[in-house]
């Protein structure tokens, strides 16, 4: 194929219409950003800036001059809510639902934000109002959740079992966890008014719901113990190690308890020494612990504990080590050893915690749902610092 001369003719036609595309696109673009309020930009630059005290005041600005404003409605009752002024925020997208123009989209995520705020400033029953009228539309999953924690936070746990199981039926998650736990709730109240059937047909709804839930196996070992059955209690008891090893710390004391009342104390130890070997626990070296002391005394309490702190050389064992140590220890060096046990129990209280293993909250007691991030089971069955050993 040859080269035509002509061919260099259209370059610079090329070149030409390059440049009035980009030239068109450029003065679009000024034009645009012309439109635009000098405080919008103000507020942007104060956001980037983390000013949200300044970007806010800019923000306002604009929408007194031009109320047409919907977006920088939202942007500025978001900033309301997030500082925690949720009456302005609250304000805010009152306004823009009074607004008879305003589109069904836009109305619907006021509707939305609306519930947000009501939601922070702890006002429920708005909240779930507003929560409800959003089941159906774009925002359902979101309002879903939102009713799930407001019905949480009422205790009203049959109703949050409705709102969960809608959550799942949508597609939303799977909630069997939660499920469970709120049947747990309800049982546990049935159990203080000791209305042991209907407790054993809600625990059962549980473990429908979640065959792995520790807490409705324990909750229904109480209930066969409420109805002096013991050895069914027992029975139940002995399902966590099936469900989870680690959590057998957290029934022991009820293990060891039931076979000390149905007269095998000596099987009940028996049975925290193996569980002791599967799942080192500082809860279920003090309750073998104990039992041990009791039945067959100091020395062999004291060989219990040694043969742990081996084991397992933390200084919540070496606590217990020292408590051991001090029973037998003679008169004239209890001094010294009850100084060093002061010292290092001192310290081992501020390892002695649970932690949530979602939000960091740290407590004394174990919690089925942290009260630091509202989660369920996030709490492992271990204290700190046997966690940090074990990693």
């Amino acid at each position: 194929m040859e080269f035509e001369f002509w061919w260099l003719l259209g370059i610079p036609v090329f070149f030409g219409l390059g440049w009035l595309a980009a030239r068109v696109d450029i003065n679009q673009l000024v034009s645009e950003s012309r439109t635009l309020p000098r405080g919008y930009f103000k507020g942007l630059n104060f956001l980037l800036n983390e000013q949200p005290d300044k970007a806010i005041d800019a923000f306002i600005e604009i929408v007194i001059l031009d109320p047409e404003t919907v977006d920088l409605h939202f942007a500025l009752g978001n900033l309301f809510r997030r500082r925690g002024e949720t009456e302005r925020a609250i304000r805010v997208h009152q306004n823009l639902l009074a607004r008879s123009d305003l589109p069904q989209e836009q109305r619907t995520q006021a509707q939305f934000e609306l519930g947000q705020d009501y939601l922070k400033a702890g006002l429920l029953d708005r909240a779930e109002e507003n929560f409800n009228y959003l089941i159906g539309t774009a925002y359902n999953a979101a309002a879903g959740r939102a009713l799930l924690e407001i019905y949480q936070r009422e205790k009203e746990w049959q109703r949050a079992i409705e709102a969960a199981q809608s959550l799942q039926q949508s597609g939303a998650g799977g909630r069997q966890r939660e499920i469970a736990q709120f049947y747990c709730e309800l049982a546990q109240d049935e159990l203080v008014r000791t209305h042991v059937d209907a407790a054993v047909a809600l625990l059962e709804k549980a473990l429908a719901a979640d065959r792995k839930s520790v807490r409705a196996t324990m909750l229904l070992g109480d209930a066969f113990l409420l109805k002096d059955d013991v050895e069914g209690a027992l029975a139940v008891w002995r399902r966590v190690e099936h469900q989870s090893v680690p959590h057998v710390a957290l029934v022991a004391k009820r293990l060891m308890d039931g076979h000390q009342r149905a007269g095998r104390t000596r099987e009940g130890i028996n049975l925290m020494r193996a569980y002791l070997a599967e799942a080192p626990s500082i809860d279920l070296l003090e309750v073998a612990f104990q039992s041990v002391l009791e039945l067959d005394g100091v020395e062999a309490a004291n060989q219990l504990v040694s043969e742990e702190l081996r084991r397992t050389p933390t200084l919540l064992a070496l606590d217990k080590f020292l408590e051991a140590r001090l029973m037998s220890a003679p008169a004239e060096g209890q001094p010294e050893l009850t100084l060093v046990k002061t010292l290092v129990h001192g310290y081992t209280q501020k390892l002695a915690r649970y932690q949530c293993s979602h939000c960091g909250f740290k407590a004394r007691q174990f919690y089925w749902q942290c009260p630091g991030c509202s989660q369920w089971e996030t709490y492992p069955p271990r204290r700190t610092e046997e966690l940090n050993v074990m990693n």
